[in-house]
């Protein structure tokens, strides 16, 4: 059923600065996917974790995807404008016993990890508490055994068991802050998402937004995971890399050496080309099949 529905595809940026490489990179991947599908790409703001939000950015991020050529459908979304929503799917969790609160430090973790086989795995120290802390408590989701299994357009397919590789993870944090892998997928449902292109990075964290969907009867998107964008030291473009902001000054140079790093070959007589003629062709040959398998690509910015 779900092939038969229109391509709806989203870019979910975060308003903690200026749009790099990287970024533009996937948003162009994900544009040219629901484009070439005749279908909406669509524009969310990642804007929940406050204290990192840089005031201004996510105007910022509109005029720069506008520069680009990169339009989107409809309004656009913000998570900060949908908290009573989340808090309404934590109540039902909690009402079914399927989340709990966890006042584990990091020091505890830590601690608890000494001597263990699998120190990454939550060990389910606070497990059965009922109750909820008077102090600080982060809250907790349930796993069982189930195995985690989808077929990612680019990368193949995917099996992984979060009860053993991941153990119970946190859907809200300690600052009350929601944490991101719950709230992308009550985001995606709200949005009717069903196909989502994003970067390598992404790809571990799937598998927990397959099973919340599984847990509360959502469907589950299409995944194809881009290779991101690696500097000459192997580092993936990123704010925490200090990447730089993309280029304003000639949008139509940029797009044609993402579509260098995209693989998809543009033919050099488009290397003058306006933004738009360039979005044109791209969306007419674009072929992602070119990047399959592929976890990064290397530029020198």
């Amino acid at each position: 059923m779900l092939d038969k529905q229109p391509t709806i595809g989203r870019f979910a940026p975060s308003p903690t600065g200026p749009l790099h490489l990287g970024s533009l990179y996937t948003a162009l991947a994900g544009f040219l996917q629901a484009r070439s599908q005749q279908g909406l790409w669509l524009l969310r703001i990642d804007d929940l974790d406050t204290p990192r939000n840089v005031k201004g950015s996510a105007d910022t991020l509109l005029k720069t995807l506008e520069a680009f050529g990169l339009h989107w459908d409809g309004e656009v979304y913000y998570q900060s404008r949908h908290i009573d929503v989340y808090n309404d799917v934590f109540n039902d969790l909690q009402k079914n016993q399927l989340i709990y609160p966890c006042t584990c430090s990091r020091k505890t973790l830590t601690a608890s990890d000494r001597g263990q086989s699998q120190p990454d795995i939550y060990p389910g120290i606070c497990r059965d508490r009922q109750t909820l802390p008077d102090g600080p408590h982060a809250l907790r989701i349930k796993t069982d055994n189930r195995i985690i299994t989808f077929q990612d357009e680019l990368q193949g397919l995917i099996s992984h068991n979060l009860a053993t590789q991941d153990g119970d993870f946190i859907v809200k944090r300690k600052d009350r802050i929601i944490a991101y892998q719950f709230a992308v997928v009550i985001d995606d449902d709200l949005q009717h998402v069903n196909h989502i292109v994003r970067g390598f990075d992404l790809l571990d964290a799937t598998p927990k937004q397959i099973y919340l969907q599984q847990l509360l009867g959502l469907i589950t998107p299409r995944y194809m995971h881009v290779p991101v964008i690696v500097d000459q030291q192997g580092y993936k473009l990123s704010k925490q890399t200090q990447a730089m902001a993309v280029d304003l000054t000639s949008p139509d140079r940029v797009i044609f050496e993402l579509l260098v790093l995209l693989k998809q070959n543009p033919p050099v007589e488009l290397q003058e080309a306006p933004v738009t003629e360039l979005l044109g062709w791209a969306v007419e040959h674009w072929n992602p099949v070119l990047l399959k398998n592929a976890h990064a690509v290397s530029c020198d910015y």
